[in-house]
């Protein structure tokens, strides 16, 4: 039998790592959800940036011996996210990748001029690794924290004013979107790939409006859309949380994949963590997941197919 939610002990435990908001009253119509998993700290990312010789497919302008270079930005869910997309990108598209995600953060983390407010250093900040490492795209996964633990958002949470945590984050996206761009410096600017969020049993219309601000912001500026979170949703609501789904052609055929297979479901979270999509144990350092996690290769999967299928 699941644990009721304790609001302050949930938010101490996502103050310090996860990526939700406890605070919001839309828990109430909310699907019962488990506990909180132990706190994870922000931790420095790994680099991956082993290239290949050459593309499987077309990409974007690419010859066909071109390797696309792809950086990769974002919070936990990129940390846990960051290895498996890596393998996947350097597979399917013979990709140069590098990843630099840090755990807590929210768009602003990454602007140039945050400074000591910001849970990410000078070193990797989207501007500066786009001076430095040239990505022909930047894929970009935040799952929008609303809470106060991010210094940069200047205590604005989505539960004490939302109209105002919208407004900011809206203009976050637009000036990592120029900041991005101005650091290509009369190169070609990179495509940046707006990966869209899954379900959240907390505040559903929060990930919701996150997620039109990506749409919106990918519309004006030339971006791309990755709809990452509606593969770990199910076929009738995009926006309805579910800890298992059942499995997809891949996965029955890769029985690692498929965590139930007598009943043809997979797990898409561990029992006692409603948000990440890593089945490993959470730990108090944050790290790329180390076991092998259907929903990481689901949302990783089309990410790929959208850096793949760019036009």
């Amino acid at each position: 039998m699941r644990k009721p939610w304790i609001g302050g002990l949930l938010a101490a435990a996502l103050l310090l790592g996860a990526c939700g908001d406890p605070g919001s009253s839309e828990s109430a119509e909310a699907p019962a959800a488990p506990e909180a998993p132990e706190a994870t700290k922000a931790a420095e990312p790994s680099a991956s940036p082993t290239p290949a010789p050459t593309t499987r497919r077309r990409v974007a302008g690419k010859s066909r011996t071109e390797a696309p270079k792809v950086l990769y930005l974002g919070d936990s869910l990129a940390m846990e996210n960051q290895t498996v997309l890596g393998d996947q990108l350097r597979a399917e598209l013979g990709a140069r990748y590098r990843s630099a995600p840090y755990s807590g953060t929210t768009l602003c983390d990454y602007l140039d001029g945050t400074g000591k407010d910001s849970l990410v250093p000078d070193k990797d900040k989207a501007a500066a690794l786009v001076r430095s490492e040239r990505p022909d795209y930047v894929v970009l996964q935040f799952w929008g924290n609303a809470w106060g633990y991010t210094p940069c958002m200047d205590g604005i949470t989505y539960d004490k004013a939302r109209a105002k945590y919208f407004d900011r984050y809206a203009a976050d996206a637009r000036a990592l979107t120029s900041q991005i761009n101005d650091a290509a410096a009369g190169a070609d600017r990179p495509r940046i790939v707006w990966v869209m969020q899954g379900p959240d049993p907390i505040t559903p219309d929060r990930v919701r409006r996150v997620n039109s601000i990506y749409e919106a912001q990918a519309r004006a500026s030339g971006g791309i859309v990755a709809d990452a979170g509606r593969m770990v949703a199910p076929a009738s609501g995009r926006y309805t949380w579910v800890e298992k789904l059942p499995c997809t052609a891949y996965e029955t055929k890769n029985p690692a994949y498929c965590t139930e297979p007598g009943r043809g479901r997979t797990a898409l979270h561990r029992g006692d963590d409603y948000l990440h999509f890593c089945l490993a144990p959470t730990t108090a350092k944050s790290r790329p997941c180390p076991a092998r996690s259907p929903g990481i290769r689901r949302m990783t999967a089309e990410i790929t197919r959208a850096v793949a299928e760019a036009p």
